[in-house]
């Protein structure tokens, strides 16, 4: 039996006045994820479970089998997995995102998507500048970092992440708790070096967002995962173009396989994802394929980026790995998005994305199309997320 999963982030969305009262999913040409659902089934996925935020991080590891009651230690953790970066035991690890903060409120939790090149030259003088032997700072993908603190494990920090509050004010969103007198001094000598950077000069000359500082959030320890093959008894892949998904894939004991432009944004190379895709089922069980740019659609409040954006993943991904399963005797494969992210609310919901899956095993349902209507209307509704894994691949077969 092989396995394709792929995972476009936060495809799922409301109702869009733009799209004449329907969702991405909905307008969207998807022919592809349309004939999965056709030839299979679609429901919904709690992905994730009460009291934890709805981040990336919680939903795809309940996507991919795990209880993250269990295993969940924080964002920044998994991100420090997939840079390969190894903490000591007193040690936390941050995210650290370049934003552009003015007038006291979050204008932008990217810092206009900053290019690499900039936010390496970024990353490399606040390291300078702050870094010693407890702090350390790390280059992330755009405006996605990381910062090592040492001698806190004592800290008890509540951080908001900086994508949830669009627009509002930063002072009731700072750090709090046991500690976070040390975080936001660190965020505040941080913005004191950017004010003035020629990086940001020159960004404002340009009119683009300037990286006016950091947003120190996601913490945690180490995470707690059991490889995937011991838990499943499969071997896996997983490509993506952002840290937190590599992290989570590297944590579950999958071979990473790098795209070349997988962007982890708009750009991203759809195409070259789908054909690693395709190479990589003939060596491996079970091939994840993960996809940013919804997400990215979603948080900048752009319903047409985000139809777009699902187009290209069902032509290019979609298509091209429902073409290769077919070769083989026995195959599966599922499309998840991991979390709404609603062009209106611009950040994450809890609600229960939908989902679609066939092939070997898989009854059909006879829904017609794949999109959140239909997935509400099923009498598939899988709660707590994690056990969606082991639905996908044992539903319908012998022990």
């Amino acid at each position: 039996m092989k396995y394709a999963l792929i995972l476009p982030d936060g495809a799922a969305d409301e109702p869009i006045a733009e799209l004449g009262g329907r969702t991405a999913l909905e307008a969207a040409n998807l022919p592809n994820m349309d004939r999965i659902a056709a030839h299979g089934r679609v429901g919904t996925v709690r992905t994730v479970p009460a009291g934890f935020t709805p981040g990336s991080d919680v939903a795809t590891l309940s996507v991919i089998g795990y209880d993250v009651t269990k295993c969940y230690t924080g964002r920044a953790p998994l991100e420090a997995v997939a840079r390969r970066i190894s903490l000591e035991p007193d040690a936390l690890v941050f995210r650290c995102n370049l934003v552009t903060i003015a007038d006291g409120k979050m204008i932008d939790f990217s810092a206009g998507h900053i290019s690499q090149p900039e936010a390496d030259r970024l990353i490399s003088d606040l390291q300078a500048a702050l870094g010693d032997e407890r702090i350390r700072f790390y280059t992330g993908v755009s405006y996605r970092h990381l910062m090592t603190l040492r001698d806190a494990d004592w800290m008890k920090i509540e951080a908001t992440p900086p994508h949830d509050i669009p627009g509002e004010p930063i002072a009731s969103y700072l750090p709090t708790g046991k500690g976070s007198d040390v975080i936001r001094s660190i965020m505040e000598r941080a913005a004191e070096i950017l004010e003035t950077h020629e990086i940001n000069q020159v960004r404002r000359d340009l009119g683009e967002n300037p990286a006016t500082g950091i947003w120190l959030w996601g913490q945690g320890p180490m995470p707690r995962v059991e490889p995937f093959r011991t838990k499943f008894g499969l071997t896996g892949a997983g490509i993506t173009g952002v840290d937190l998904f590599r992290g989570v894939a590297i944590s579950a004991g999958w071979r990473m396989i790098d795209v070349p432009g997988a962007t982890g944004y708009l750009d991203t190379n759809y195409k070259g994802k789908g054909e690693a895709a395709v190479a990589a089922l003939d060596d491996v069980d079970i091939v994840a394929v993960h996809i940013e740019a919804p997400d990215e659609a979603g948080h900048n409040g752009n319903p047409a980026e985000k139809v777009q954006a699902l187009e290209r993943i069902d032509e290019y991904i979609v298509g091209p790995l429902l073409e290769k399963l077919s070769r083989f005797d026995e195959w599966r494969v599922m499309v998840v998005p991991d979390h709404p992210t609603p062009c209106a609310k611009r950040t994450h919901t809890d609600v229960p994305p939908p989902f679609c899956m066939a092939g070997t095993g898989i009854p059909a349902d006879q829904t017609a199309e794949f999109h959140e209507v239909a997935a509400a209307e099923s009498d598939l509704h899988i709660d707590p997320g994690y056990e969606l894994m082991e639905y996908f691949l044992r539903a319908g077969r012998k022990a």
